[in-house]
C-alpha cells in the first residue's frame, strides 16, 4: 500500500569504519522519464563491503523493489505499479545498448547505490528504463531476486553457453549467495539433475547449499580435486567462480575437462595462465560475467513463477531498515545467505 509521500526521509547513512547512523535526506521531485519509487525491500551484497567500511556519500542499495509512488512527465509506468530496479542506468542508444548489451552500456550514466542514491532509502529515484515491471501478487522482496541472485547468475549461465553448449556437470567457488544463486540457476536452467559440485569455508552455506541440491566441498578442509572424487567426478564441463579469490579460480580451472569453460563472475584477484596446456590443448575457455542484460528479465520472471519456493531458500534473514547495522554485521561474519533489508 502506497503511503503519502513526505518532503523528508530518514535514510541510514555509511559512515565508514563499520558504522551506519541515520539521517535526513529531501525525499525527490521526479522529473522527466523519472519514477519515484516506494521501496519494499533492498538485499545486501558484497560488493557493499567498501561501502560499508570505508563510507559512502550515497545512500547504499542496488537490489532494490517496490511500488511506483509518483511519475514524472513522459513516462508510461501507472502509479501503484511493483517492480524492481535494474543497477545500471543504461543509455538505450549506444552500439552496445543497440544490440541488448545494456550491462555493458558505452555511455552508462549511473549505477543506482554506487554514485546515485539507492534503495536502502525510503524512497529511491531512478530513470524509467531501469524499472522492471513485476507480478501485483509478487512481494517486494521475491522481486529482489530477479536481480543479482538470478540476473547475474543466469547471465553467468548464458555466458558459459557460448563457450560449452553441452554442460553436464558444473563446479561452482563460492557458496555465498551469489554463489548459491548460481547453483540454483544452474539447476532451474539445466536441469534439477544436473551435478554441481560447490566450494566454500564456512559450514553454514554449504548445509544450505546441499539442501538446494548442490554437492558440498569445504575446501577448508579437502582439496576441489578430492571434494569431486568423493562426489563421483574427476572433472566438469565448466566452472564458475563467484569467490573472486585466485586460488579458488585456479582450482576450477584445473577441474575441468576438454572444451570446458571458466566464468568468473567475482570481483577480486587474478588468475595466472599457462596458455597452452590450460588453454590451447584442451581448447578450454575463460571469460568474464558482469552483472546481466536488462532483456533476460522477463525470461527470469518466468522462472521465478514457477521456482519461487525453491529460489526463497536463499533468502536467511529479513530485517528492518532500523537494524542494518546488525544485517551488515552479520552479513560479513558469513553465516547467512541472502539478508533482505524490509520497509
Amino acid at each position: 500500500m502506497l503511503n503519502p509521500i513526505p518532503e523528508v526521509m530518514t535514510v541510514p547513512k555509511f559512515e565508514g569504519g563499520g558504522i551506519i547512523s541515520f539521517h535526513e535526506k529531501d525525499v525527490p521531485v521526479p522529473g522527466a522519464g523519472q519514477l519515484l519509487l516506494q521501496v519494499g525491500a533492498n538485499a545486501l551484497c558484497g560488493s557493499e563491503r567498501g561501502q560499508f567500511y570505508e563510507g559512502s556519500k550515497v545512500t547504499p542499495g542496488h537490489e532494490g523493489a517496490g511500488v511506483v509512488a509518483a511519475a514524472g512527465p513522459g513516462t508510461t509506468t501507472p502509479v501503484g505499479t511493483p517492480g524492481a530496479v535494474f543497477l545500471m542506468d543504461f543509455c538505450g542508444e549506444c552500439r552496445s545498448c543497440a544490440l541488448g548489451f545494456t550491462n555493458q552500456c558505452l555511455a552508462k550514466r549511473a549505477d543506482y547505490g554506487f554514485n546515485v542514491d539507492g534503495g536502502f532509502g525510503v524512497y529511491e529515484l531512478v530513470n524509467e528504463n531501469v524499472f522492471f515491471p513485476v507480478d501485483s501478487d509478487m512481494t517486494p522482496t521475491e522481486a529482489t531476486l530477479l536481480l543479482d541472485i538470478m540476473g547475474t547468475n543466469g547471465h553467468g549461465v548464458r555466458r558459459a553457453q557460448l563457450v560449452r553448449k553441452d554442460i553436464e556437470s558444473a563446479v561452482v567457488t563460492g557458496a555465498g549467495p551469489i554463489g548459491l544463486g548460481m547453483l540454483a540457476m544452474l539447476k532451474i536452467m539445466l536441469g534439477f539433475e544436473l551435478p554441481v559440485v560447490i566450494t566454500d569455508v564456512i559450514p553454514y552455506r554449504l548445509d544450505l547449499a546441499e539442501r538446494m541440491g548442490g554437492a558440498p566441498v569445504n575446501v577448508a578442509e579437502e582439496s576441489l580435486t578430492e571434494g569431486l572424487k568423493r562426489h563421483g567426478l574427476s572433472e566438469v564441463d565448466a566452472g564458475f567462480d563467484t569467490s573472486g579469490v585466485g586460488s579458488a579460480r585456479r582450482a576450477a580451472l584445473d577441474s575441468l575437462s576438454q572444451r570446458g569453460v571458466l566464468v568468473c563472475i567475482g570481483h577480486g584477484q587474478g588468475l595466472d595462465l599457462t596458455i597452452s596446456p590450460d588453454l590451447i590443448g584442451p581448447e578450454r575457455g575463460v571469460i568474464g560475467s558482469e552483472y546481466f542484460c536488462y532483456n533476460e528479465l522477463p525470461d527470469n520472471l518466468a522462472y521465478l513463477r514457477d521456482h519461487k519456493d525453491y529460489l526463497l531458500q536463499i533468502i536467511t534473514h529479513r530485517l528492518p531498515v532500523s537494524d542494518i547495522q546488525y544485517a551488515f554485521e552479520l552479513f560479513f561474519e558469513g553465516n547467512t545467505g541472502k539478508v533482505i533489508i524490509e520497509q
